[in-house]
């Protein structure tokens, strides 16, 4: 024909290049190498089997008007499959594909990729293969309900929210990357990963975002090694735009893990690719991990959850009843905030319990049916009583507003109020003098130890005063 490959080849990533989008055109055919021309028979290189079945796929139609276009009409492909990211030496190996009659070979669902292994009619199966789903983008895995919309921002996740959507509206192309998200348990790390990887796929909808958990990754890779279909495990990893990996502190001690999930970071990032993790520790504190891969998570943010404030927890709850159109009590909402302090989840659950039992037994929602619901809720575990609780029942005992506890205002029964909601605080929290101070219209520790000398002295010196404080104490335990 007098063409070499290579001006074949050249030829037809201009046509290919003005009949699809830049992004597509740099994933899916700059990797392609022409291997050789033999009449009308072109060979072309790709890095493997996923691969192949992805440009066959979605690409058909335009690699077969291309060829004919370039070669003739008897113009066919040839594709030398390869692993250039294996961790072994297998050699490339060629199929025959007729660019003029693939439906033989053709699957309607990229998730159940077709093994050609050297003539082989065996089935490697893609790890997200889900029976009965049929495109690509149903392995996102993402829950729609964990959107920005409903996700509420306060001082405890400030940052973490706001890298994030910073992270979703341009991903790959900010200096977060990778963006570690951490927290304890049910603080709403794993709904923020959720909302960004959902944000990505509204704003860019061509790109492929995938959420998996640590397990679902590590089971995943075991199956690959177990199937001798490692490289397609790497390579399937290596092609998303996106990835989320929740709870990754459970590679800690997971040495081939760690290592095949390290060489995935690097491909990504180098190729400008977003990578999202969750964990429960910070990276300094993570215990198991390779250093090589801790560094690499230092390279962007990392950024915490802390617990939600009296006002993030109110505003949650809210939502929630808003979102499933239920209405419930001012007093009600104010209680279960006030009661659980720690954790999103429980906080959640607790609120769905008393619908539960308010709708199954036709009772009214009231405080009384919201203090039976939390003792049974959290009847095995111990619930650590918060400052922001005893401020609220010492300030209703005395018939004033929170604010004025926190205010700096000197009168003589806002004093006393302040004085005995630092005395509680000390004797039912945890936390330090100093914490104490902060959360009592920011006072140092002096002022709090001089609040509870006061208190002790009044109730040595004062029966009325004393009967007072044993009545607060009591409210407050009943919580």
């Amino acid at each position: 024909m007098g063409k070499s490959y290579d001006k074949v080849w050249e030829n037809c990533l201009k046509i290919i290049k003005d009949n699809i989008g830049d992004q597509a055109f740099k994933t899916w055919f700059e990797p392609i190498k022409p291997i050789k021309l033999e009449g009308s028979v072109l060979t072309i290189q790709v890095p493997s089997q996923f691969f192949y079945e992805w440009l066959e796929e979605n690409y058909i139609s335009l690699l077969k008007t291309t060829i004919k276009k370039e070669i003739g009409a008897s113009g066919r492909l040839e594709y030398s499959i390869i692993m250039q990211n294996s961790f072994d030496n297998s050699q490339p190996y060629t199929i025959k594909v007729p660019t003029s009659n693939k439906k033989a070979l053709r699957n309607p669902s990229l998730s159940i990729p077709i093994d050609i292994n050297r003539g082989s009619n065996s089935s490697i199966p893609n790890p997200f293969i889900i029976p009965g789903l049929q495109k690509i983008n149903v392995l996102s895995q993402l829950v729609d309900s964990y959107s920005f919309d409903n996700f509420i921002e306060g001082d405890c996740n400030r940052l973490a929210r706001s890298a994030g959507f910073a992270v979703a509206n341009n991903p790959g192309k900010t200096s977060f990357n990778p963006l570690l998200l951490y927290s304890t348990v049910g603080l709403g790390k794993t709904h923020l990963a959720h909302a960004i990887g959902i944000q990505v796929k509204n704003v860019f909808p061509e790109k492929t975002v995938l959420y998996v958990s640590s397990e679902q990754f590590m089971q995943q890779f075991v199956d690959s090694v177990r199937n001798n279909s490692h490289n397609d495990f790497v390579h399937f990893y290596q092609m998303m735009d996106v990835l989320i990996i929740d709870d990754i502190q459970f590679f800690s001690g997971k040495e081939k893990t760690q290592d095949v999930f390290f060489h995935i970071f690097n491909h990504l990032h180098q190729n400008g690719k977003q990578i999202i993790v969750t964990s429960d520790k910070a990276p300094v504190e993570m215990q198991g991990m390779e250093p090589r891969l801790l560094s690499r998570f230092k390279w962007g943010l990392s950024a915490d959850l802390q617990q939600p404030d009296l006002e993030t927890r109110i505003a949650i709850l809210e939502k929630k009843l808003y979102n499933d159109g239920v209405e419930m009590p001012r007093d009600v909402i104010e209680y279960l905030a006030y009661s659980i302090t720690a954790n999103i989840r429980e906080l959640e659950g607790a609120l769905i319990s008393i619908l539960a039992q308010s709708s199954l037994n036709k009772k009214a929602i009231t405080i009384d049916l919201a203090k039976q619901m939390i003792d049974k809720f959290v009847k095995n575990t111990t619930r650590e009583i918060s400052i922001d609780y005893i401020q609220k029942i010492v300030c209703d005992y005395f018939s004033i507003a929170v604010d004025m506890i926190n205010s700096k205002t000197r009168k003589r029964e806002i004093v006393q109020a302040r004085q005995l909601a630092m005395f509680f605080s000390k004797r039912m929290t945890k936390l330090s003098l100093a914490s104490i101070g902060l959360h009592c219209g920011n006072k140092d520790h002096a002022t709090v130890l001089h609040a509870c000398r006061t208190v002790n002295n009044l109730i040595d010196t004062d029966k009325q005063f004393k009967d007072c404080v044993e009545k607060l104490e009591k409210k407050i335990k009943l919580q």
